[in-house]
């Protein structure tokens, strides 16, 4: 058994890495709730026995390690059967059912939380080779899957031009671009989009957060990613938080993976100001 110097270090790195577990399980899941549960079911596994926490390797990758164990021995399961309610949430079900085993997890490690092959591997259980292989056939069962109409809410010219540009080569058209709350809410009523990219802090010192929840007061509720330079200050669990959380800086991966995650579940967790 550890000593009390060695539970309060282990402690420590559990609580740094956290944030980025509970963003991961809920991208995994599409829901806040859902992912909630798995990560906190991971904290349980290792206050039950510490062991399972493998010391060889990083805090992060030992952390996912024991949550990917977890998801693993529940069968990553999927409410898709016939009597399966009708929603959002089952419409993403259903469509999980038909992706290839592991390649979403793969997918979502690689992109979203920048983990090598190699860390992919050990945490999945598989070789680098095969995490790799995983990664390519996510990325292209999902990208094939659901295309749609996107606004992005972003105030940098060359970071809405960017983000603009790779929506469009995703197959999907872009509705356009909003700077402020008030062109978003215009825009968004005016042209509702399937999905909307949004920046959290915006130039004129008003929040994407808000101008979100303007549009989702309405009957639709279009899937939301969300983009920022802090994500830990959204992951507290004191609040809603959204389901699909980009960092900047970011990269093309991670924008097509989360527009593609997005899609693909066609719902998202809302986030209050």
């Amino acid at each position: 058994m550890s000593d009390a110097r060695t539970d309060a270090s282990l402690t420590d790195a559990i609580a740094a890495e956290l944030p980025f577990l509970r963003r991961y399980a809920r991208a995994l899941t599409g829901s806040q709730e859902t992912g909630d549960r798995y990560a906190a079911a991971t904290l349980e596994a290792i206050l039950a026995d510490d062991e399972v926490f493998d010391r060889s390797a990083t805090a992060k990758v030992a952390l996912f390690k024991v949550f990917h164990g977890i998801w693993a021995s529940s069968g990553a399961p999927v409410d898709s059967g016939p009597d399966a309610p009708d929603g959002p949430e089952s419409q993403a079900q259903r469509r999980l059912s038909g992706l290839t085993p592991n390649t979403r997890e793969a997918l979502l490690l690689h992109s979203i939380e920048n983990f090598r092959p190699d860390e992919i591997g050990d945490i999945l259980g598989v070789g680098p080779g095969e995490a790799a292989e995983l990664v390519t056939i996510a990325q292209t069962e999902m990208a094939d899957g659901v295309t749609g109409r996107v606004m992005v809410i972003e105030d940098e010219a060359i970071i809405a031009m960017d983000i603009s540009s790779i929506v469009s080569e995703m197959g999907h058209s872009v509705t356009g671009v909003a700077t402020t709350r008030d062109e978003a809410v215009k825009l968004g009523r005016a042209d509702p989009p399937d999905l909307i990219l949004a920046d959290i802090q915006l130039a004129d010192k008003s929040s994407g957060i808000d101008a979100v929840n303007d549009l989702l007061s309405g009957a639709n509720m279009p899937p939301v990613v969300f983009i920022t330079a802090f994500p830990e200050r959204l992951l507290t669990g004191e609040r809603p938080e959204p389901a699909f959380l980009i960092s900047k800086p970011y990269n093309e991966g991670q924008i097509r993976s989360a527009v593609s995650q997005a899609m693909f579940f066609a719902s998202t967790e809302t986030l209050t100001a």
